[in-house]
């Protein structure tokens, strides 16, 4: 069994610490890009369509943006954690190990 030391362990930690930062990074730009995507066309058919202006009250408005930002931060940030995991992994398993 190997023995498992502080270094060891502060480097995956470090690594850990990166792999989050770029997922929440990544998740922010998808949040800010599927606001944009949402708003548009929720303000627009709220000014252009009946049904739309009748139903939709501003509290509706934003729930639907808020609703597609959080939902692209989560979907991108966990996919991009994924992939860095995935990727670290690989590059961890290709190492030779040393005695």
């Amino acid at each position: 069994m190997a023995s498992v030391t502080r270094a060891s362990m502060e480097q995956k930690l470090a690594m850990a610490k990166r792999c989050s930062r770029e997922g929440v990074i990544a998740g922010a730009k998808a949040a800010v890009v599927a606001s944009f995507a949402a708003a548009v066309p929720t303000l627009a058919s709220v000014r252009m369509l009946p049904w739309a202006k009748r139903n939709l009250n501003p509290t509706a408005q934003a729930l639907i943006v808020s609703t597609a930002a959080g939902f692209a931060y989560f979907v991108v940030a966990d996919k991009t954690v994924l992939a860095q995991a995935r990727k670290n992994s690989f590059k961890h398993a290709e190492m030779p190990k040393q005695h």
